[in-house]
C-alpha cells in the first residue's frame, strides 16, 4: 500500500491545458508535477483563437493584459498581410467557412450581459505563445514542470498512483492525462472512446511561396474541398474530402501540401518553397464516456478529439482544466470527498459532446458533394440574416455556455456576470486567487454569517452594485460559475450550497 506520496497531482502533457490546470491546481494548494517529454515549446501552427469562456477564465486570473499585447503583435502581422493599416473592429468566426458579418450580430440577449472586458478582447493567441505565457505562471505559482520526461505507464490503487516515466518512477496521489489526442493516460487507464471515423484530410501551414498572388484570400470553397490563405503571411490550410491520411504521423513534406493546395484551388504555379511550420489532421471525433476513472482523470484531447474547425478545441480544454482544478485541489486538500470529482465529467461532458457535433456539422456542409453544397447554401442565406449571424456567433463565441446546478435563480449555473461594483471595481477583480466568492450586495450580516467556517477556501465581499440593484447576493464557485443567487425579496439555500461546493465547514488542511 502506498503511504506517501511526492505529489499531489501528477499531470501529463505540458501544453497549455496541462500547464492551466497545474495552475488552478496550484491556486487550491496541491504540490503539482508536470511531465512533458517534449524538451521545448512545440512551434507547430495549431489553435490560434480564444473564445469568451476562455478569455474570461484568463481575465479572472490576470492574464488578459499579457495575452492582449500578444494579440496586438498578431494584428499587426495581419495588416502587414492584408497591406492595409486598419482591420475590422471585430471579428465575428465563421462557420464551415462562412464568414459572419459582425454588423448583423444583435447582441441584446441576456447571455451577452455583463460579460466584461473579456467580450472585447477578440484574442487570436498563437498556442506556443499561451503555452509560453502559461509556463511562465506556472512556474510562479510553484508548480514543477519537467520537459523532456515522458510517461510510460502508471499503477493505481485506491489511495495514490506510481507514475512511470523515462526518469523514473514518481508516487503522486493523482494522475491528470493532459497528453492530447493518442494520450498513453487514456489508452492505458483503459477509458471508453467511442465516435466517429475520419472522412478529410487536411493541414494547416507556415509557408513560404511562390505564384501565391492569385490564391484568394480568407476561406475559400472550390470543387474539390476548402482552402485558406491569410490572415498571417504564408499561413496556409488545405482539406481534401477523399479519406484520412495513409499515416497521419508522418512528417508533411513541402511537395505533399503544394500538391494539395494546387487540386483544391486550382492555382497550379503556386509553390511552396520553404516549410515553416506544417501539421496534418483529420475530422476524427471521439469523446471518452467518462472523464475519471478511480485516481486517474483525463482532460483537453485526451478526454476528446474532432476537427479543429470553428476553433473550439483549445478552448473547450482550457474549460475542463478550469473545471476540475479548484474540485481536485480540494479533495486534495481534505476539504471535500471525491463524489465532488464526479461533477467533473457530469458539467463538462455535454459542452464536449456539444462540441463534437458543432464540428460534425461543419464537415457536414463543407463537403464537395452536391447535396451538400445544396445545403451550404441554405445556410449561408440564414447566415446573412440578423437572427442566423446571431444564433451562430453566440455558438461560436461559448458565451451560452453554463452547467446544470441546483437552485432556481437565472444566474445559478451560468458564468458570473462581471458586475461593476460602486468603487469601481469587477466582479472579476475578486477572483484573482482562485478561491470562492461569496458576494454580500446588501450588507447582509445574516448572509455574511453563513460564510463562518470557510475562512481558509471563500472570500467574502460586501459592495453595492448600482447596475444590478434587486440582486442581493452570489456565491461564485472558484471557477467562477455561479452556485447560489438571491434577490432582494430573499431565496434560502446558501448553507446547502456552500456545503456542497466547498465541503464542511472547517474541513481540510492548511497545507500547500
Amino acid at each position: 500500500m502506498m503511504t506517501t506520496t511526492e505529489y499531489d497531482v501528477v499531470v501529463a502533457g505540458g501544453g497549455p491545458v496541462g500547464l492551466f490546470l497545474a495552475c488552478e491546481l496550484r491556486l487550491g494548494g496541491a504540490r503539482v508535477l508536470v511531465v512533458e517529454r517534449l524538451t521545448e515549446v512545440d512551434e507547430t501552427v495549431k489553435a490560434g483563437a480564444i473564445n469568451i469562456p476562455s478569455a474570461v477564465a484568463f481575465y479572472r486570473r490576470g492574464l488578459l493584459p499579457e495575452l492582449s499585447a500578444v494579440w496586438e503583435a498578431a494584428r499587426a502581422r495581419m495588416r502587414a498581410f492584408k497591406g492595409d493599416t486598419k482591420l475590422p473592429p471585430k471579428f465575428a468566426g465563421h462557420f464551415a467557412g462562412i464568414m459572419m458579418d459582425p454588423d448583423l450580430f444583435d447582441g441584446s440577449d441576456p447571455v451577452w450581459a455583463d460579460v466584461g472586458p473579456a467580450a472585447d478582447a477578440g484574442l487570436g493567441v498563437p498556442q506556443a505563445e499561451l503555452e509560453r505565457i502559461l509556463a511562465r505562471r506556472a512556474e510562479r505559482l510553484g508548480a514543477e514542470v519537467r520537459r523532456g520526461v515522458e510517461l510510460t505507464g502508471f499503477d493505481a490503487t485506491g489511495d495514490g498512483v506510481a507514475v512511470r516515466t523515462t526518469a523514473g518512477t514518481i508516487r503522486a496521489g493523482w494522475l491528470v492525462g493532459c497528453d492530447g489526442g493518442r494520450s498513453t493516460v487514456r489508452k492505458l487507464a483503459g477509458f471508453d472512446f467511442p465516435g466517429t471515423d475520419p472522412e478529410i484530410t487536411g493541414y494547416q501551414a507556415i509557408a513560404e511561396m511562390t505564384g501565391a498572388e492569385r490564391l484568394k484570400e480568407g476561406w475559400n470553397t472550390t470543387e474539390t474541398g476548402t482552402y485558406v490563405h491569410g490572415p498571417f503571411p504564408g499561413r496556409i490550410i488545405s482539406v481534401e474530402f477523399d479519406g484520412p491520411p495513409a499515416d497521419r504521423s508522418a512528417p508533411v513534406t513541402a511537395e505533399e501540401l503544394q500538391e494539395s493546395l494546387r487540386r483544391v484551388s486550382g492555382v497550379p504555379e503556386v509553390t511552396i518553397t520553404k516549410l515553416l511550420s506544417a501539421t496534418r489532421y483529420t475530422d476524427n471525433a471521439r469523446q471518452a464516456t467518462e472523464y475519471r476513472r478511480g485516481r486517474v482523470l483525463l482532460a483537453g484531447d485526451a478526454a476528446h478529439v474532432h476537427s479543429p474547425f470553428g476553433g473550439q478545441g483549445l478552448n473547450l480544454g482550457i474549460g475542463d482544466a478550469m473545471n476540475l482544478g479548484w474540485k481536485l485541489a480540494a479533495v486534495v486538500r481534505g476539504r471535500a470527498c471525491e463524489s465532488l470529482l464526479d461533477t467533473y465529467t457530469a458539467e463538462r461532458h455535454p459542452i464536449g459532446a456539444w462540441v463534437l457535433d458543432w464540428t460534425r456539422a461543419q464537415v457536414a456542409v463543407m463537403r464537395p458533394d452536391r447535396h451538400a453544397r445544396a445545403l451550404r447554401k441554405v445556410v449561408t442565406d440564414l447566415a446573412l440574416t440578423t437572427e442566423g449571424t446571431t444564433y451562430l456567433v453566440t455558438r461560436i463565441s461559448g458565451v451560452w455556455q453554463r452547467y446544470d446546478l441546483p437552485g432556481d435563480h437565472p444566474l445559478t449555473g451560468a458564468s458570473a456576470p462581471d458586475l461593476e461594483l460602486a468603487d469601481g471595481t469587477r466582479l472579476g477583480d475578486c477572483l484573482r486567487t482562485g478561491r470562492a466568492l461569496l458576494l454580500d450586495l446588501a450588507d447582509d450580516l445574516e448572509l455574511r454569517a453563513h460564510a463562518e467556517g470557510y475562512a481558509d477556501r471563500l472570500d467574502v465581499v460586501t459592495a453595492a452594485c448600482p447596475g444590478r440593484p434587486n440582486l442581493a447576493g452570489l456565491f461564485v464557485r472558484p471557477d467562477g460559475f455561479v452556485a447560489w443567487a438571491a434577490d432582494t425579496e430573499g431565496e434560502k439555500g446558501l448553507p446547502e450550497a456552500l456545503e456542497r461546493w466547498l465541503g464542511a465547514p472547517g474541513a481540510g488542511t492548511g497545507q500547500s
